[in-house]
Order: C-alpha cells, then sequence, then structure tokens
C-alpha cells in the first residue's frame, strides 16, 4: 500500500481493524511521516517500509517501522549494492533490475555489517542549505526540533550575500516560541536566521510540504 492508502484506512475503525489482521503490511510509494509511523506502531503483525525508485522497478531495501525491530535503517536485498557518491548520495547497484548503477538524490549514513551495507536517510540532496561553507540538510533540523514544537513547522532556505544561504523556520505558531526552542535545542550553526509566521504550512496534494513554494515565501519575505 502507499502511504496515503494506509493513512485513509486508519481513519476508519473498520478498516483500521482490517489494516490489523494483515500478517506483513509492506508500505512504499513515498515517504512515512511521524504521525503515520505511530499511528502503526502498535499494531500486533510487523509493519514494513520499502525504500525503491522507478529505475529499480520495485522496492530495494526494507525496514520494520513497528514492533521490537523497528529501526530507521534500510536493509537492501541480498542482490542489492549500495554505496555513497562524493556528495553523500545513496548509489544502488541492483543488477537483476537495472542495468546501470543508480546515483539518487537521497542523501544517506552508510554503514557496513557482516551481511552488507544499512542506510539510513538523512534527506534530499534539494533540502541541503549551503551557509557558511557548512552543509546542513533540512530535514535532519526538522527532525531534532520534532519532539520540541507543537505548532506546525518546516526547515527551508534562502540566498544571503555573508553566508551564501541562510537556514529560515516557517511555523504555524509564534515566532517567539520557535526562536526560544531552536536556540535551546539546535546547535549554533543549525539555527535559523529568519523566522516567518504562516497561516498553514503548503502542502501538496498528498500531504507533503510544497517545498518549492515554501521556499519562495521564505524568498519574498526575508529579501522584500
Amino acid at each position: 500500500m502507499v502511504p496515503l492508502q494506509v493513512y485513509n484506512a486508519l481513519q476508519v475503525d473498520e478498516e483500521r481493524e482490517r489494516l490489523r489482521r494483515i500478517r506483513h503490511l509492506i508500505i512504499g510509494g513515498g515517504a512515512i511521516d511521524v504521525s503515520l509511523t505511530e499511528g502503526l506502531k502498535d499494531f500486533p503483525n510487523a509493519v514494513w517500509s520499502t525504500y525503491g525508485m522507478t529505475e529499480t522497478l520495485s522496492h530495494i531495501a526494507l525496514r520494520r517501522i513497528n514492533g521490537p525491530e523497528a529501526s530507521d535503517w534500510y536493509t537492501p536485498f541480498p542482490s542489492v549494492g549500495v554505496s555513497v557518491s562524493a556528495d553523500d548520495c545513496l548509489v544502488i547497484d541492483a543488477p537483476e533490475v537495472c542495468a546501470e548503477r543508480l546515483v539518487t538524490n537521497d542523501i544517506v549514513e552508510l554503514v557496513q555489517t557482516e551481511q552488507g551495507g544499512r542506510f539510513r536517510i538523512l534527506g534530499r540532496k534539494d533540502n541541503v542549505i549551503c551557509s557558511g561553507g557548512i552543509k546542513i540538510q533540512a530535514e535532519e533540523v526538522e527532525r531534532l526540533l520534532r519532539p520540541h514544537l507543537s505548532a506546525p513547522y518546516i526547515i527551508t532556505k534562502c540566498p544571503d550575500t555573508k553566508f551564501g544561504e541562510i537556514v529560515v523556520l516557517l511555523t504555524e505558531g509564534t515566532v517567539d516560541e520557535a526562536r526560544t526552542v531552536c536556540e535551546t535545542v539546535l546547535s549554533g550553526y543549525l539555527r535559523p536566521r529568519g523566522y516567518i509566521q504562516v497561516d498553514k504550512i503548503p502542502l501538496t496534494e498528498t500531504g507533503k510540504p510544497a517545498r518549492q513554494r515554501i521556499l519562495e515565501i521564505a524568498r519574498y519575505s526575508i529579501l522584500q
């Protein structure tokens, strides 16, 4: 199932119970956000997140998202090799389904084990903020703030004469609250240099952050 199907099923008691009876629920085709993960943690049977791309025809790695084996780390299938490019993006070698090595736009952390490589997705290459020579992953900053900010928020960037780019936070809450949390939780170079209050964080039709629209809002608000 895709994440949206699972989300919709969880909203209906009868459908939720049907999901709970599935022995292996495999979710792919999109990112699984924190709230969806929380809604699946108490499922009695295995729930899996898959990683794959159009070029690989199907998923090439799995991670468990509930139970004692839950993990942020994907384990590739035995026939799949993974490595990291010079700019820290995941490289997939899956000769059975893709003739060429595939360089993705997903920035990852990779560890080698006796069984092979495992990887954890840090974010998209498009969402890297290069501020004063330091590379900052927007999704990682969001993850650090998640336990501390109650109002919806998002991290983006804006061009800056001095630093090249600066970290910017959009929030549906108050700027003062967001700034206080960021100054407490984040180390210096991760702290936003711009804060913007919005009525609603822009989302796509599938409920994901509309990153390009968010970027435009930040540039307009900071640079005007």
